[in-house]
């Protein structure tokens, strides 16, 4: 027979897990987070009377209905329940998001900063810029409880950066002790590649999708991997680094050291590098784009020639892990038609094709934003990270113990 204290325990947990869906979908009706939980419509009812009590959930204002009936009504988290803090550290640029706990940016800034080799100045410039979105938001910051982070490089599973060459002035350097000393704030610490997976599972084109490989092709290729709906990073934290997969046996000297390394052939820089001796020293991703826009036949050949190359390594993790989809992400995302259609070539020709036959290809639509926005869906959506911030609405839903 149950106990008084085990009934009540399963009752937070559930309230718990209405919490959690309505962090991941920002805004859900009652038969929504019943269909996401597994919990009866009764069950969902009872336990979103007792948060809105609590002031945790508000109803979400109706727009103008349209056609007959009354649409469902909408919940979301109080935004007054608690906000957390996105930072992206770019090779040359720092940007700063704050969000609600139902994922709603605040406030977003970014500048200009050379990230790879000052790492104290960009930690620096990171730590004032939070003040600044903190304040634009008109949030207290009694109120953030945690800050995620996306680094553009290798990163363990304790924060450690570990690469001489991809971020030569952070070798060595624990960036959640370094942030959370600065911002007085649990921080957590991801790839960028990882948490742009994340954002676009969460936020964008790949909302449904439980397994999915992101590719993120800017100056450097990465893949964020998810599988079953969470991040895959492996035992080290480098799952993903499919910019140091050979691509050619005798291409050129990669900064790993290595030779003929995918993102020697493929990345932003490498395409940039074939088409400035013909289309002018100073082109960059915009001119690319830009390029790409008018039809200039050689610039679409070289992104071309690029996807097909990306695709054709992504091929062989697709056969491994055989995903729903394939999204494509990073600088080069704004140049998706050519290097998509490179891509879906090589996926074609190399995939196993029942795998290939459950693959969803498509360009990322968070752009240079996704980063930030994994950041934030990183704190958001990990419970016991708010939990042991303190979050006020968090620590009155945690479990109680069972005697």
């Amino acid at each position: 027979m149950a106990t008084a204290g085990s009934l009540e325990a399963l009752r937070e947990l559930n309230r718990l897990r209405v919490i959690d869906a309505l962090r991941q979908r920002g805004t859900a009706s009652r038969s929504e987070i019943a269909r996401h939980t597994g919990l009866s419509r009764t069950t969902v009812t009872t336990l979103v009377s007792d948060l809105q009590a609590r002031g945790l959930v508000v109803e979400q204002p109706l727009g103008e209905v349209q056609g007959r009936g009354r649409p469902p009504i909408l919940l979301r988290l109080d935004p007054s329940a608690g906000a957390v803090v996105g930072i992206h550290f770019d090779h040359r640029q720092l940007r700063v998001a704050v969000a609600d706990l139902s994922s709603t940016v605040l406030a977003e800034k970014w500048q200009g900063l050379d990230v790879d080799r000052a790492a104290e100045e960009a930690l620096d410039a990171a730590a004032e810029l939070v003040s600044v979105v903190i304040a634009a938001a008109g949030i207290e910051m009694s109120r953030i409880v945690g800050a995620g982070v996306a680094l553009a490089g290798p990163v363990s599973r304790d924060g450690t950066v570990g690469s001489t060459v991809i971020l030569p002035g952070w070798e060595g350097l624990n960036a959640v002790d370094e942030l959370s000393r600065r911002l007085d704030l649990q921080v957590a610490v991801d790839n960028d590649a990882n948490l742009g997976a994340l954002a676009e599972v969460s936020f964008g084109t790949g909302r449904g999708l439980s397994d999915v490989i992101y590719i993120m092709v800017s100056s450097g290729i990465g893949a964020g991997i998810v599988i079953g709906g969470r991040l895959h990073r492996g035992v080290t934290g480098l799952a993903g680094e499919i910019g140091h997969v050979r691509a050619r046996a005798d291409g050129a000297v990669c900064r790993c050291g290595n030779r003929g390394c995918l993102e020697t052939v493929a990345s932003a820089d490498a395409i940039l590098s074939l088409l400035r001796p013909t289309h002018g020293a100073g082109l960059n991703v915009r001119g690319l784009v830009e390029l790409l826009d008018a039809g200039d036949a050689g610039a679409h050949r070289v992104v071309n020639d690029a996807g097909r190359e990306i695709g054709r390594v992504v091929a062989g993790l697709c056969n491994i892990l055989s995903p729903a989809g394939v999204i494509v992400g990073g600088d080069l995302g704004l140049a998706a038609e050519p290097l998509l259609a490179g891509i879906r070539e090589a996926l074609d020709r190399y995939a196993l094709p029942p795998v290939r036959a459950a693959i969803e290809l498509k360009a990322g639509v968070l752009g240079e934003r996704a980063e930030v926005l994994g950041a934030l869906a990183l704190v958001i959506g990990d419970t016991d990270r708010l939990r042991s911030a303190g979050l006020v609405a968090v620590r009155e839903l945690s479990l109680k113990a069972v005697n």
